[in-house]
């Protein structure tokens, strides 16, 4: 049996993770875990700032890396739609395919700003209840703690 894949984004708010993280669970037929849609689910309306959203999504990594190594265990690709865009996200990344055995990909969607921005705008206008948060004040405060994924970070990296 092939061992299963596990596939996880870095990019910068509004770069398109959520958009590919859907296309590519849909070809290849894995499990896709949404951060946006659980944290939404578990703490509807609760999140409206940068410390809100780290609070709650502590919260959710427990279980999360729970599900997702059962999930690779049983030989099932995850597509996990959850930042992977500073080293310590990474790092918890890593602790979950490293402890299966499970192959990895990390994929780097590298946009500039402005794209990013235009994305979040547009987004904001179809999704009005993310109009909250999807600000570019909010894009700035998370941006500032972004960090490009490097290769002594030993991943396999597909940047896109």
């Amino acid at each position: 049996m092939d061992k299963s894949r596990f596939i996880f984004f870095c990019g910068k708010m509004g770069a398109g993770k959520t958009t590919l993280s859907r296309k590519l669970a849909a070809q290849r037929n894995a499990v896709l875990l949404s951060e946006d849609e659980w944290l939404a689910s578990l703490y509807p309306g609760q999140i409206s700032s940068l410390q809100d959203y780290i609070h709650y999504s502590g919260l959710l990594r427990p279980q999360i890396k729970s599900l997702v190594q059962s999930i690779l265990r049983s030989g099932t690709d995850v597509v996990m739609d959850f930042p992977a865009n500073t080293p310590k996200q990474r790092a918890w990344f890593r602790s979950i395919f490293s402890e299966t055995g499970a192959e990895h990909e990390l994929i780097y969607i590298d946009l500039p700003d402005e794209v990013c921005l235009q994305q979040i705008a547009k987004r904001s206008a179809e999704q009005p209840e993310r109009a909250a948060t999807d600000t570019p004040e909010m894009f700035a405060q998370v941006t500032a703690y972004f960090v490009e994924p490097s290769d002594e970070e030993g991943f396999d990296i597909s940047r896109i």
